[in-house]
């Protein structure tokens, strides 16, 4: 008689229609997590108005979410190794609804931004679960790659979402609808978690170090405003210094404590594995790029063509359309394709793309949709893999770290994006703009204020479209760049990783 391999504790095969309604029930979490990522970049003209909110704290609105998440992140998922990842994810779905409530009832920008706060501490306690969860619970491994690949494209779909649901809903709602809209997602997400989450086996003997969250979190909001100052005209001495200091002092501080831990936030051994390296790698200069090609195409075909958010929405909407059939297709071919190809060639091809659509913008919508689906079909090979790459590296019990060193790398490629490509239109816009005598000062800030000061005529806004241009050549150049510069950098970790090879290096017992 022969019998049955042994299971992993706490993971034990769980009916297939019950493992397919898990992916559905994370992939709902984690669809609000990145779709409240993207979906005040419409509503916040709106949010502004209506709040009476200075433009500082406009920026506080949309900054605060991910600067939150993003510091909470590790910790979070060290959090789930410990209690379980049931637990955190049930745990971050309640969070999160109400402070989906709380922002949808908001009386002044200052409740605004402590809600959005508050979403993000729900959003890292659930985030790195949604992936640990389907760690563990998936362990044959052909599965488990395509439940990942589906994972990735509901990150690339959630973001592409984010600014065409906040437009539709200003249309017919007020600007309440854009957080109420998280409420029933959370209430039936809740009731399928239960049903269907594993009682995963958490591990009470791995400790979560609060020291150690705080010097990420200080270290990785310092590289933040860091990367933003750097990008202005005119910098602040002390915010540079400081910014600096914090993130240069906090990393110190933070490698030294994980060295010393016996359970670190942080196995910083784990970057040895080239696989590993490369999925992180890959994470954050795909997120890098697909963030600043969206700001900075949302904003050329707003201020320059005239099209509404809406309208700018669904033109990026293409970049996830080119994405979905690569997600899906290389988690589920993964293990004979490779994850060099995969990566390396899925960056180098989005590099393409990239370029494709700078160069069409003269040459009509067409062009320019061929451009960006085909940078769509590029990073979501390479994202959606780069998940499995990371995911599967890891033992089971250290499943909640790798899910937020994943998490992190996303959320710090799109914040490094805003921070610095954002800031980078603005300044090239400054140094080349020439207005002719006589034009208003306020038009050489940006194109927004060109378009709205008083006085402007047609040689000045003639001159504010071709100062934006070289805004957005720019910015386009540098995503190109970097994602040439990570296509050879992973082509070449990933040397053992071609054709037919494994990409993880554990199985689903450990």
């Amino acid at each position: 008689m022969t019998m049955s391999p042994p299971l992993a504790a706490g993971t034990s095969h769980l009916g297939a229609r019950r493992r397919w309604t898990l992916l559905v029930t994370v992939g709902a979490g984690l669809l609000l997590i990145t779709l409240d990522n993207s979906i005040l970049y419409t509503a916040l003209p709106t949010l502004t108005r209506e709040l009476d909110a200075s433009w500082t704290e406009s920026l506080w609105i949309i900054n605060a979410y991910p600067l939150v998440m993003t510091g909470l992140l590790l910790g979070s998922g060290t959090l789930g190794d410990r209690f379980g990842h049931r637990l955190m994810f049930l745990a971050g779905l309640v969070v999160f609804g109400l402070a989906s409530l709380l922002a949808a009832t908001a009386p002044t920008p200052e409740v605004l931004i402590a809600a959005r706060g508050l979403l993000a501490v729900g959003a890292a306690a659930m985030m790195p679960a949604t992936l640990a969860l389907i760690r563990v619970t998936f362990t044959d491994e052909r599965e488990r790659n395509i439940a990942i690949s589906v994972w990735g494209s509901l990150s690339v779909v959630g973001g592409a979402l984010g600014p065409i649901i906040g437009g539709a809903l200003l249309e017919q709602f007020t600007w309440g609808s854009i957080f109420l809209i998280n409420v029933p997602v959370v209430l039936l997400a809740v009731i399928l978690g239960v049903a269907v989450a594993p009682s995963d086996d958490p591990h009470p003997a791995a400790r979560w170090d609060f020291t150690s969250s705080v010097q990420a979190l200080v270290t990785l909001v310092g590289l933040v405003v860091l990367i933003k100052e750097v990008a202005k005209v005119e910098r602040s001495g002390p915010v540079l210094l400081g910014a600096a200091l914090a993130t240069v002092v906090g990393w110190w501080v933070f490698v030294r404590r994980q060295r010393r831990l016996t359970f670190p936030l942080l196995d910083l051994s784990i970057f040895r594995n080239a696989a590993f390296a490369s999925g992180v790698l890959a994470a954050v200069v795909a997120m890098f790029a697909m963030g600043g090609l969206q700001l900075a195409t949302t904003q050329r075909f707003q201020l320059v063509a005239g099209f509404s958010p809406l309208e700018s929405g669904l033109l990026v909407a293409a970049i996830a359309v080119g994405s979905l059939p690569s997600s899906i297709l290389g988690g589920a071919f993964l293990h004979v394709v490779g994850l060099r190809v995969l990566i390396g060639g899925g960056l180098g091809l989005g590099a393409v793309g990239v370029a494709w659509t700078l160069l069409a913008v003269p040459h009509g919508m067409a062009w320019l949709l061929g451009g960006l689906l085909i940078t769509g079909l590029g990073l979501g090979a390479a994202m959606s893999v780069a998940s499995t790459a990371i995911i599967g590296n890891v033992p089971a019990r250290r499943a909640g770290m790798a899910s937020s060193v994943e998490e992190v790398s996303y959320e710090f490629g799109n914040l490094a994006a805003v921070a610095l490509l954002g800031s980078l239109l603005t300044t090239v816009y400054t140094m080349t703009i020439r207005l002719p005598d006589g034009a208003p000062a306020e038009a050489g800030r940006s194109m927004t204020d060109a378009l709205t000061a008083p006085g402007t005529g047609p040689e000045v806004l003639d001159a504010a479209y071709r100062a934006f241009g070289n805004s957005y050549s720019t910015v386009m150049t540098v995503c190109v760049g970097v994602l040439a510069v990570g296509a050879v950098v992973t082509t070449a970790l990933l040397r053992r990783y071609g054709p037919g090879s494994a990409s993880s290096a554990y199985g689903s017992g450990h």
